[in-house]
Order: C-alpha cells, then sequence, then structure tokens
C-alpha cells in the first residue's frame, strides 16, 4: 500500500513538473494569438521582437517605442519566467497605461506553453 502511494505521488509530481514547464509546441499554436502584433525573429511589428525575450531586460529592445508606462514599469526588471506569467495573464494590469490591447491568456497551461515556445531554440530552417 505504502508502494502505491509513493508511486502516486511520484506520477503525479512528474505531471506537475512536466505542467509547469509547458510544452512548446502547444505554445507555438497559442503563439499564433499573438503573431498578429510580435514576431519570434528580430523584426519588430506592432509590438516587439520577442526573439530571445527571457532573459532580456523588460523595453530594451533599440529603436523600438515602448509605450511610456513600459518604459517605468521595466526600470531594473528582465523578462524571466515568473514576470512573463504574470504579464501574459493580464498584460493592462500588469502595466497600467501600456499599449499592448491584447487583454492576455486565460488559461495557466497557455501561459506556460507560450513561455516554453519563446524558450525553444528556433527551428532549423
Amino acid at each position: 500500500m505504502k508502494l502505491a502511494i509513493i508511486a502516486t505521488s511520484c506520477l503525479i509530481a512528474a505531471a506537475t513538473a512536466a505542467h509547469a514547464d509547458g510544452d512548446a509546441a502547444a505554445g507555438a499554436t497559442v503563439f499564433k494569438k499573438c503573431a498578429a502584433c510580435h514576431s519570434v525573429d528580430p523584426t519588430n511589428k506592432v509590438g516587439p521582437s520577442l526573439k530571445d525575450v527571457v532573459g532580456r531586460p523588460v523595453a530594451s529592445i533599440e529603436g523600438f517605442r515602448y509605450s511610456k508606462a513600459m518604459i517605468a514599469f521595466g526600470e531594473g526588471k528582465t523578462w524571466d519566467e515568473a514576470l512573463l506569467t504574470e504579464y501574459l495573464a493580464a498584460p493592462r494590469a500588469v502595466v497600467k497605461g501600456t499599449s499592448m490591447a491584447f487583454a492576455g491568456l486565460k488559461k495557466p497551461e497557455d501561459v506556460a506553453n507560450v513561455i516554453a515556445y519563446l524558450k525553444a531554440p528556433p527551428a532549423a530552417e
């Protein structure tokens, strides 16, 4: 009986960890909601490029015109998984006055999957 409980606990922990890391392939699909304004290549669109965003200082792409709200919010901050998780769920709540119109990703798994996609190395061409 104890062995069954331990085995079940291990399976639950493994599933939770896998979910927390996200699925890059699923994230590519979810990213389509973002692609109207953002790219994952070095090209800026209406919004800045999200290429290499994880680990990058907030509002730091040279030449991109960030809103005053985003510049103020970004002082001393870096886009890590925790900050992206908070921001992607409710951009306008996190950065009051942002020019980003998107309401956010409502499902935590969508947020985790998009972050996994943004962290993933680009596909070979």
